[in-house]
């Protein structure tokens, strides 16, 4: 694994060529290839697509329902009307709180959120609750981050309309059983939304065979431009919901007095859409593609596994989440005694290593587990047995660098 034969393919390290990059679960850094195609559209296929009956706009237009059609196949949905873009998953969030749930969430009802979500899976059904008059419930997790079936179906009870939750926590790296927690919600009447997130980046994810409702997720967290991101929905669901947004675009006619919408998915995607970021998303997913999961999967568990147990012999170094590796699909959050974890960031910028340090935006996670903020490293299939290597021996430094013994 020393020799990464995938580096070159990422500019950023040619142009800085000392940087080990570990902030992967905030956003990953992008290949020539998504740039080459997103420039290529700006280049040379350029349009407001949908609406020019000119060869451009034809372009522009292809180029986008292509797009559309590789995150079909690639997520294993069984029609790309079931594909909406948005700019990311929080917005795609948003949309089925703002959409599905004013429409079918009432006073009384039940939200059910995982305590470990993103603030993205948890504000929005938070606000909606307060608005529509309903009960946000939380399911709790053990300190290694897991959820029992067992505590979801005692969660559970006939007035839960909806259960959100990520397939992959983005503090413990833990994979939650999005099929198993599935079967039960839906025996229950009750829909499952997933934060796909920190999960369709880095393992092969079918929506059929985990049999969710909903599923969102990111470009930027998988090599593709920021801008865009993915909403896919049951279709049955999907033709239910109201639109999101209103303007041009998502329009069948308009009279003076009312208007009729475009079908799916167009009605959720008003105003001009981001064909840029949804070209260079399709190209993440060719690239992705020509790699393989399992090749993905295996180096990222590799260096998982040899970061994780490098880590566990530096005295006061303390891992969050379970004390296994397997435990820790390419994320490790931790604290170091004694030391603030925005000191601990800062120790290691010095050393041109970038980590994340702070809340990760699951605040009530850090206070289910009474930790106030946290440092995280995060792995991506570019990185190698060297970045993990000047990761280690910069942690082993960190307490002595900020004034106490080792």
């Amino acid at each position: 694994m020393s020799d990464n034969r995938f580096k070159k393919d990422f500019p950023v390290f040619n142009e800085y060529k000392n940087l080990v990059y570990l902030d992967n679960a905030a956003t990953t850094q992008k290949p020539y290839p998504v740039l080459e195609r997103a420039a290529k559209y700006y280049k040379s296929e350029n349009a407001n697509p949908l609406r020019g009956l000119y060869d451009l706009s034809v372009k522009a237009t292809d180029a986008y329902e292509n797009a559309r059609e590789a995150v079909r196949n690639f997520i294993g949905a069984n029609s790309k009307r079931e594909i909406v873009f948005t700019r990311n998953a929080t917005e795609s969030l948003n949309l089925i709180a703002y959409s599905f749930g004013r429409a079918n969430i009432g006073h009384g009802d039940e939200i059910l959120v995982a305590i470990s979500e993103h603030h993205s899976n948890l504000l929005p059904w938070q606000q909606l609750a307060r608005e529509k008059g309903a009960v946000l419930k939380f399911l709790e997790c053990d300190e290694h981050g897991q959820y029992t079936a067992q505590a979801l179906e005692k969660a559970l009870t006939p007035k839960t309309k909806l259960f959100a939750i990520a397939q992959v926590s983005n503090v413990f790296g833990r994979v939650n059983p999005i099929k198993e927690f599935a079967d039960i919600a839906h025996k229950n009447g009750t829909l499952i939304v997933c934060d796909g997130a920190q999960s369709v980046p880095h393992m092969a994810v079918d929506v059929k065979e985990l049999d969710v409702d909903f599923l969102v997720f990111s470009g930027h967290k998988m090599l593709a431009p920021m801008g865009i991101g993915v909403l896919y929905g049951r279709e049955e669901l999907l033709e239910k919901m109201p639109p999101f947004l209103y303007g041009g675009e998502m329009i069948e006619y308009v009279t003076r007095d009312s208007a009729t919408f475009a079908e799916l998915p167009h009605k959720f995607e008003a105003g001009t859409v981001n064909v840029g970021g949804a070209v260079g998303l399709h190209a993440a997913i060719d690239y992705i593609s020509s790699i393989g999961f399992d090749e993905i999967v295996r180096r990222e568990r590799q260096l998982t596994e040899l970061a994780f147990e490098q880590m566990k012999t530096i005295p006061h170094v303390n891992i969050i989440g379970s004390q296994e590796a397997a435990g820790h699909e390419g994320i490790i959050t931790f604290t170091v005694d004694g030391v603030h974890p925005h000191d601990i960031a800062a120790v290691f910028d010095s050393e041109n290593i970038a980590i994340r340090a702070g809340h990760h935006c699951a605040q009530p996670l850090h206070q289910h587990l009474n930790i106030q903020s946290s440092a995280r490293m995060s792995l991506a299939f570019y990185n190698d047995e060297e970045d993990v290597r000047r990761f280690t021996d910069t942690l082993k430094t960190v307490r002595e660098k900020m004034g106490y013994g080792r």
